[in-house]
């Protein structure tokens, strides 16, 4: 007969006060875009008008000030209570909120900063504030505005902002969820550098931004599994697995590539791989360059492999399904637009023969 360890008294206290917390408190879930106009607002209304019709009290506490008559239309099905608006500063109505109590609370726009002399300095504190007193929130953000990611942000979308919410705050959602959209139906709309950009260098940047939010989404499913552990008293550790391989060249962007991958690789605890395919007449040049980037990945802790192979596509594709890669990343050339021409350039070629596997690109 197996032994069961009994739980602590002090492990027993934690459990219960983690039951009573989340008993208590309300619920936040979070439409987080990574560009602007992708439809954050829209789908938060939706979400009440939804929750309104199976029987909820839902109200808005605010909302965006440049609205489209879709907005318009949505917002004519659902209370709303107006703004507070001090020296030109607008600020949610808390006190109102309090008193009226819905079940559902609906914020546009988390990162805002309230007028001088407010009981919270931030908005998103005023959100702590209704969640503590039971009252569940639904609200939206875009990428930019989380202030761990505001930084990286700002280098890809050439833009930084003022105002910030932290990252802690995201990570105590019961549910954030993604609002995608086609890169050029949110970069027309984003009145950003991004619109400017040449077409590659758009999906780039939006390549780059949707993973940099997929990763703080999968941080929070981290911690919301963490804390349901907790709450049912279950000492359990638990992460999700990928497997990056970097395909280096003497001309791969390989310190892009690697800062990428073992940031994917800590995130997700996966593994990483650096593959090179011979190249025949290498010059000296070349294989200095070469010996940088396998040097850059040894650094890294990759596991790296050095194969020959007179189809080099091929060689990638085959180490790849052998080996459960989940993300290849490769180098091109920003002067070759493949996708722009009907030849099956390399690179083409790879994206067709890894279906199944994403295939990031770096130029260089």
């Amino acid at each position: 007969m197996g032994f069961v360890a009994r739980p602590t008294p002090e492990q027993l206290l934690r459990q219960v006060e983690a039951e009573e917390s989340y008993d208590q408190n309300g619920k936040l879930k979070v439409f987080l875009g990574y560009a602007s106009g992708v439809g954050k607002s829209f789908r938060m209304l939706d979400e009440g008008r939804r929750r309104q019709d199976r029987g909820q009290k839902v109200m808005v506490a605010a909302i965006q000030p440049e609205t489209s008559p879709q907005i318009e239309e949505a917002l004519k099905q659902l209370r709303v209570i107006p703004l507070l608006v001090t020296d030109g500063v607008p600020a949610i109505n808390v006190e109102e909120i309090l008193r009226l109590h819905p079940q559902v609370c609906l914020i546009d726009g988390l990162a805002y900063d309230n007028p001088a002399g407010s009981r919270n300095r931030h908005r998103w504190q005023d959100v702590e504030q209704l969640l503590a007193a039971g009252i569940s929130v639904i609200t939206t953000i875009n990428l930019q505005y989380v202030q761990e990611h505001c930084e990286e942000v700002a280098r890809i979308r050439g833009k930084s902002v003022n105002v910030t919410v932290p990252e802690s705050l995201l990570r105590k959602a019961d549910e954030v969820v993604i609002v995608d959209a086609p890169a050029d139906s949110c970069l027309a709309r984003n009145g950003g550098d991004e619109v400017n950009a040449e077409p590659d260098a758009r999906q780039q940047k939006l390549s780059q931004l949707r993973e940099i939010a997929l990763l703080l989404a999968a941080d929070v499913v981290d911690d919301q599994l963490e804390s349901y552990l907790e709450r049912q008293g279950v000492q359990q550790s638990w992460g999700t697995q990928e497997r990056i391989l970097v395909c280096v060249t003497p001309r791969a962007n390989a310190n892009k590539m690697m800062e990428r991958a073992q940031l994917i690789r800590d995130r997700f605890h996966g593994e990483l791989y650096v593959l090179y395919v011979g190249q025949h007449d290498l010059t000296a040049e070349g294989e200095i360059a070469l010996e940088r980037n396998l040097s850059l990945a040894r650094a890294a802790g990759a596991e790296v492999h050095l194969l020959d192979g007179e189809d080099a596509i091929q060689t990638i594709v085959d180490f790849a399904r052998a080996h459960g890669i989940t993300q290849i990343f490769i180098g091109h050339s920003l002067v070759e637009t493949w996708w722009s021409r009907f030849a099956r350039t390399p690179v083409d070629r790879l994206i067709r023969a890894a279906e199944g596997i994403d295939v990031k690109l770096f130029p260089h």
